[in-house]
């Protein structure tokens, strides 16, 4: 990778990390969506992911860890990525009824940045884009994410 590469990497980092990244939690909730209470539970080795009492999802993983985006009305999760031994998966509550993605890709997410309809994360193996079910790796650029 060049100089200037590496450069662009780092200005990038930098910025999307002042103005759009979200910590990660382990938090299990209840956290608020537009769509009633998100709870993760521990069942059975795996954990379940409830809204509303109900099961959305079941995924595998050793500790619970998920970078929440959080928006309007009353400070409610919109969206969450959960990390699984599978790979992220994306819950988006801004949808009816609420959508849930896989990535699709075995990674550790480092940082998760929101920009519209896209999720930019770093992981151990790079940056990538994932919008509309699509993973995508970036490369070096000039795009500013908040």
């Amino acid at each position: 990778m060049t100089d200037m590469k590496r450069l662009l990497l780092v200005a990038l980092a930098a910025t999307a990390f002042a103005t759009g990244a979200h910590a990660q939690s382990n938090a299990s909730g209840p956290f608020v969506t537009s769509q009633g209470e998100l709870q993760f539970m521990r069942v059975d080795g795996a954990f379940v992911g409830m809204l509303n009492n109900e099961v959305l999802d079941r995924f595998s993983t050793s500790t619970l860890t998920h970078f929440d985006e959080i928006g309007e009305p009353r400070d409610s999760v919109t969206r969450t990525l959960v990390e699984t031994d599978a790979g992220p998966v994306l819950y988006d509550f801004r949808h009816r009824p609420a959508v849930v993605q896989r990535v699709g890709r075995r990674m550790t997410v480092k940082r998760v940045f929101w920009q519209g309809n896209e999720v930019v994360m770093q992981s151990s193996q790079g940056w990538f884009r994932f919008e509309g079910g699509v993973l995508t790796k970036l490369q070096s650029t000039t795009t500013t994410y908040h």
